[in-house]
């Protein structure tokens, strides 16, 4: 995604500002579709929770969006350093928080880099790809306006 982003002085997005949209809608039971720019996803609850497991929840999605950021940025920084993308995963894992309110309480992710990574590229890319929007969002206060259409 691309685009300006500037505020006004009340901190509300500008007239030049890009907003991006999504729409959720229900499916069935605890399942829901989502439409983003013509790509279609689903989100369910797993089976010990309510839902019917028929997608991931969507708490496994957040996670599933930060690691997937981490893995583009360190993809594009082995791109730009012309090394071999071959064998780039990563890995995330959460933890759910035991008290009020309902909130992951943990994220791990762990880059694991091609197998022909020069060490000397390991520190460049470990920081470009902690610097991922997905990651800057989580760790600067991001404006949340959650409203009910009139």
């Amino acid at each position: 995604m691309t685009g300006t982003t500037s505020q006004t002085t009340d901190g509300r997005p500008s007239q030049d500002a890009v907003v991006h949209h999504l729409d959720v809608s229900h499916v069935d039971g605890d399942a829901y579709a989502v439409d983003i720019r013509g790509h279609q996803l689903r989100v369910d609850q797993p089976t010990d929770a309510g839902g019917t497991d028929t997608a991931p929840a969507p708490t496994e999605l957040f996670a599933a969006s930060l690691a997937a950021c981490v893995a583009f940025y360190a993809g594009r920084y082995l791109h730009r350093h012309r090394l071999p993308r071959v064998g780039l995963r990563v890995h995330a894992e959460f933890t759910m928080a035991s008290d009020p309110p309902a909130r992951l309480d943990a994220v791990r992710v762990t880059i694991v880099p091609p197998p022909e990574l020069p060490e000397h590229r390991r520190e460049g890319l470990l920081a470009v790809a902690s610097a991922c929007t997905v990651h800057n969002t989580l760790r600067l206060p991001t404006e949340i306006d959650i409203a009910m259409e009139s």
